[in-house]
């Protein structure tokens, strides 16, 4: 087959390391904090990040050969990193379902946005708040509403135990302090 007729990806996968999308009619929820921190994202991307590396790109092609021209080839490569990121964070915000965590109904109930502080069965105590998919981050104890320890801790009121289905087994967590609060940018 004629090489005018296959696309050139420089050995890249299309995929890149972006979240999966959300399984089919599963909404993009989303804290207002995580929806302005895409949106802040995008717009640097858009604004700063993107016309500088434009700029160099522009500067590296008029040096002559490209071919070998470092300046040009990573240039193009981050472009198409810019703007597939650009893509991405475009899609999910306008598929997000922006929920207020402080406008929950059923307070004493877990729901999106809830901060729970949970028992397990070896007395150990943890808190973590339920977000966003693309806001999920560990470090943070902040945990995507898809998640499974989010799944068992829905609906849950302060005092239940539920059931935790983890690869090593069931665990029996008991639920000790609800929260409804704004969710740290950081």
């Amino acid at each position: 087959m004629s090489k005018a007729f296959t696309k050139e990806t420089d050995g890249e996968d299309e995929s890149g390391d972006l979240p999966e999308a959300l399984p089919a009619n599963i909404k993009n929820y989303m804290t207002p904090t995580g929806f302005a921190a895409m949106q802040k994202e995008l717009r640097f991307l858009q604004r700063d990040e993107r016309p500088k590396v434009v700029e160099v790109v522009a500067w590296a092609a008029g040096n002559g050969d490209r071919s070998e021209n470092g300046d040009y080839i990573y240039g193009k490569k981050r472009l198409r990193e810019i703007d597939k990121r650009m893509r991405y964070l475009t899609k999910r915000l306008e598929s997000a379902v922006v929920v207020d965590p402080q406008q929950q109904q059923g307070l004493e109930q877990v729901f999106f946005g809830a901060t729970v502080t949970y028992a397990k069965e070896d007395d150990t105590e943890h808190t973590v708040t339920i977000v966003g998919v693309d806001e999920a981050d560990l470090k943070q104890q902040k945990i995507s509403w898809l998640a499974p320890i989010a799944k068992a801790l829905t609906k849950a009121k302060v005092g239940d135990t539920v059931e935790l289905k983890a690869p090593s087994g069931v665990e029996v967590i008991e639920v000790i302090e609800i929260e409804y609060r704004v969710v740290d940018k950081n």
